[in-house]
């Protein structure tokens, strides 16, 4: 009886590990849009996130939440250029908010990829 429940037990937590590991998105990235400008921010994500909003530096409050176009893709477009490092924030499926601060380089240019090290 003991090495029935004891196999069970074993087949139960290799699910859950299963389950656990083919649940997580991996690491966040975003990647600047072909058509961004110094007027205009599209961040491309790898992993859905949503409600995005960025804080240019030298800003005290972040910006609306920036519009959402194609899936994973998020655009600002701005009237003045764009002053990086950007910091960005959203809000993840299981709820609540992350930020990740200066992930965009001053310097960003289309087409370039970041890496945030956030496990989404």
């Amino acid at each position: 009886m003991a090495s029935s429940s004891s196999s069970l037990l074993l087949a139960s937590m290799a699910v859950a590990a299963l389950f656990v590991v083919g649940s997580c998105g991996g690491a966040l990235t975003f990647t600047i849009g072909k058509d961004s400008s110094s007027t205009k921010l599209s961040l491309v994500t790898n992993v859905a996130i949503s409600e995005v909003s960025v804080k240019e530096k030298g800003a005290l409050d972040w910006s609306d939440d920036l519009k959402e176009s194609p899936a994973k893709t998020f655009t600002l477009d701005s009237k003045e250029p764009i002053k990086g490092p950007i910091s960005v924030r959203f809000a993840v499926k299981g709820g609540g908010y992350r930020v990740v601060d200066d992930v965009i380089p001053a310097d960003f240019k289309p087409g370039s990829v970041y890496q945030t090290g956030e496990q989404i």
